[in-house]
């Protein structure tokens, strides 16, 4: 067996023509485009090319982002970045606010992700839009797994009653990742550091999704024939190289369907960050037609 390959980048461009008529159209109707405020602390060069990202994505597809983004030096207080969130939650134009993580260690992300409006919380990280999806009735979803469900889409499979094993607990992609294949109907085991005898629990997994940070993790010879692979984890390697947590041509040689790192999860997720942009713009202005 060969594995189909779930391509991000082709789904992403997909999806963002269709953000593109849609911005056009809501701007030309409501005489502005979506408003989105990126903020950056400090200088991480990992983190000031994923803003260079968003930004640029946000150009393509017509998205305000330049005129509320900014840039703002490493030592800057908790209490002025506290004081800037809640200038842009004021602000009618701005729909969403973004501030890239990590943030230096003296500020508390926590505090800084439950300051910003759950309306305009893209990202989807804030407790309200984590809570509504437990609850099953989301708003803003957490982009990276959002961006999963939608690449799972692509394998035309139902997802009621497969077995899915996440590996991974974080808050940013394996909780609200839980939740997901939960309202979409799977059998959810979630596997952390604690977990024992991990390769069980892949080999009987129809769904993998791995997104624990760690390169290799997941052996390609634990992946149950047929089964879907999403591989979340981005690592780069001493020689400069990408790679994922799953081994990916030995997984390959198994699974049904399999992201590739680079070019899998990573341009979905920028585009349902996109995605949430819009519909913060269409709840804010009361233009809930689809």
């Amino acid at each position: 067996m060969t594995a189909q390959i779930l391509d991000g980048r082709t789904l992403s461009t997909s999806l963002r023509e269709y953000l593109r008529r849609d911005t056009a159209e809501l701007a030309a109707k409501h005489g502005r485009a979506p408003g989105l405020a990126v903020i950056l602390v400090g200088e991480d060069p990992a983190s000031q090319i994923y803003v260079r990202n968003k930004k640029k994505a946000c150009v393509d597809v017509g998205i305000e982002s330049d005129a509320f983004s900014q840039t703002l030096p490493a030592e800057i207080s908790q209490q002025h970045l506290l004081g800037l969130i809640a200038e842009l939650n004021a602000d009618p134009k701005v729909d969403g606010i973004l501030v890239q993580m990590p943030v230096p260690e003296h500020i508390d992300p926590e505090a800084i992700i439950e300051a910003i409006d759950p309306g305009k919380d893209v990202d989807g990280f804030h407790p309200y839009n984590i809570g509504r999806l437990t609850a099953r009735m989301p708003a803003l979803r957490s982009c990276t797994p959002f961006g999963c469900m939608k690449l799972l889409e692509q394998t035309g499979i139902d997802l009621h009653g497969q077995e899915a094993v996440i590996v991974g607990a974080s808050n940013i992609v394996g909780r609200p990742m839980t939740m997901e294949l939960l309202l979409a109907g799977a059998t959810v085991t979630v596997a952390h550091k604690f977990t024992r005898n991990l390769q069980q629990h892949i080999e009987r997994a129809d769904i993998v999704v791995a997104a624990a940070g760690k390169p290799g993790l997941v052996k390609g010879k634990w992946i149950k024939p047929g089964a879907i692979v999403i591989d979340v984890g981005i690592n780069r390697m001493d020689n400069g190289k990408l790679t994922g947590d799953v081994e990916f041509d030995k997984a390959a040689e198994r699974a049904a369907w399999i992201t590739p790192v680079p070019g899998g999860v990573g341009p979905m997720t920028i585009t349902m960050l996109l995605t949430n942009t819009v519909q913060a713009f269409r709840e804010h202005l009361g233009d809930t037609c689809e």
